[in-house]
């Protein structure tokens, strides 16, 4: 069923690989054509009769080669006496694959990446996976010891039936900040404003930005003041109003005052519409903003001379492009009542599920699971993250510090690490400071992305947690949070665009109760409680 290509490759020599932190969706620079990535063997000290050779499957975004795995995982392999055979899948092939996998049963005896398995996977074929919960004990002091001391990463292990099927990670050098607002710096010098920092004042730039010549172009008319970028754009425009807004597939639910809601049914977020639909009358925003596709946004966002004044995005660097160094990151603007608010979801843009889950193949796991418990290391991390010690990294023994190494193949530093490491993907674990022992010896996405954490972090509220959901709940979800969005994404063009909220709240509500609104609501409560008791 799988084509493979086996390389032997001996007992490795130890380098460790140091992980780049930095988003894994923009991959798109570095994938050849390929049906299937090859497979290879990480070493043959083991006798593969003796039961310690294990076949461990993982899905890349792109074809980056067989390096990643040639540090760190094959060498901690040699180490624990377990010979590994890599099954290296291409994402684009990987949804056809997965789906013979299941119902085949041919499975490997692994997989590694959460990329592989959605919580629904696992859960809708537990005969294809064993709970690890009893194996801990006896092979996983490193992560036994884990998760006795830290109850997020307890939590994030544990499934709504109570078991471990899979492997959680903490990462290194990930922000507090997830997405956030930034603005043209160089317009706001040439028309000598400040950056402001409240939403009035951000009213005030962008109404300047549509009125005066901001571009300095000698065409006053060609300023787009607020644009599409890379994140939702409703909802970071209106965070002075707490549409604090989480990672995808966290079905925009957020905490407030220590209770779930959901977001587009919250007081805040029908102040926010009205304010937006304000600025929109006025011209603050583009007209385009709900109908053009990815490829306007982005000759827009990137055009020659810069015509967007303000964008939401990752960096500066992913959503301006060439024109980068004219924007910087906007503000906690301060809200209606004086309290500013940020985009953060540490649990899901940091921490991860089912980094690494056993199938019902594998006939001993202990020694495999022995293997993986030495990726929970910091070592480990910093290796699996960027590249192994001399190649993406190196360690300062006399400190305990780390750097960060410059790319020696002219990509991208995020190219050279997916290229080098697991990067997002694996099992991880780093402690709270960790991130200030790594220093990066050139330029890197990462350490402007923690540089400007550093900053903004303090006006991070408590998100909606990673949850775990049982079957039922996740097939009940994602019935009713398909029509519930739609409304949603209806309504919200239309009271932007057009207005009409204040009037029309009150049957919006209620026509989201009728399409089952308050069971949706429960499932997430239901989901909270769990959580908050697995940890």
């Amino acid at each position: 069923m799988r084509k493979k290509l086996k390389m032997t490759a001996g007992v490795l020599a130890l380098t460790t690989v140091l992980a780049a932190c930095g988003q894994s969706a923009e991959v798109n620079t570095a994938g050849t054509e390929s049906s299937q990535a090859e497979s290879s063997v990480s070493t043959d000290s083991a006798d593969a009769s003796s039961g310690s050779a294990y076949e461990v499957a993982t899905v890349r975004w792109a074809d980056w080669g067989e390096d990643y795995h040639t540090g760190f995982p094959d060498t901690a392999a040699s180490e624990a006496g377990i010979a590994v055979t890599w099954d290296t899948i291409l994402n684009s092939d990987w949804a056809d694959k997965k789906a013979v996998l299941l119902a085949g049963g041919d499975l490997p005896d692994a997989f590694m990446g959460s990329i592989c398995f959605s919580e629904s996977d696992i859960l809708t074929n537990t005969g294809s996976f064993i709970a690890l919960d009893d194996y801990i004990d006896e092979y996983m002091p490193n992560f036994k010891a884990i998760i006795e001391s830290d109850p997020t990463m307890k939590a994030l292990a544990t499934s709504a039936d109570g078991h471990i099927y899979g492997l959680p990670s903490k990462k290194p050098c990930r922000p507090t900040v997830a997405n956030q607002m930034f603005i043209n710096k160089q317009w706001l010098d040439n028309l000598g404003l400040e950056v402001p920092t409240t939403y009035e004042e951000f009213e005030n730039v962008l109404t300047a930005f549509k009125e005066q010549d901001a571009n300095g172009n000698g065409d006053p008319t060609d300023e787009i003041p607020f644009g599409q970028g890379y994140a939702d754009s409703v909802m970071f425009f209106c965070l002075p109003f707490g549409t604090t807004i989480g990672a995808d597939g966290t079905y925009m639910m957020a905490i407030q005052n220590g209770e779930p809601v959901y977001l587009p049914v919250t007081e805040g977020y029908k102040s926010g519409i009205e304010w937006m639909h304000d600025c929109f009358e006025k011209g603050l925003i583009d007209p385009e903003l709900f109908t053009e596709d990815s490829s306007m946004r982005d000759a827009k966002l990137m055009n020659e001379t810069p015509i967007v004044g303000a964008a939401p995005g990752w960096t500066a660097d992913s959503t301006f492009g060439a024109n980068a160094d004219q924007y910087i990151a906007l503000p906690a603007l301060a809200g209606p009542e004086g309290e500013g608010y940020i985009s953060s979801d540490p649990e899901h843009w940091n921490y991860s599920r089912y980094e690494f889950v056993v199938t019902s193949s594998c006939e001993n796991p202990g020694p495999l699971l022995s293997w993986v418990d030495k990726f929970y290391t910091e070592d480990a991390s910093i290796q699996n993250f960027y590249g192994s010690f001399g190649v993406g990294t190196e360690k300062n023994d006399a400190d305990g510090t780390y750097t960060v190494l410059e790319p020696q193949d002219g990509n991208s530093a995020d190219t050279f690490a997916w290229i080098q490491s697991l990067r997002d993907f694996g099992p991880k674990y780093v402690k709270e400071g960790f991130n200030d022992k790594v220093n990066y010896a050139a330029e890197n996405g990462d350490a402007s992305k923690l540089a400007l954490d550093k900053e903004l972090g303090k006006y991070a509220k408590e998100a909606f947690p990673n949850v775990s959901y049982t079957t039922d709940q996740l097939n009940t979800l994602a019935t009713l949070f398909t029509d519930l969005d739609a409304y949603v994404a209806s309504n919200q063009a239309t009271w932007v665009t057009e207005g009409g909220i204040e009037e029309q709240w009150d049957s919006y509500v209620k026509t989201l109760e009728t399409m089952g609104y308050n069971d949706f609501i429960q499932i997430q409560q239901d989901a909270y409680n769990t959580y908050n008791a697995n940890k």
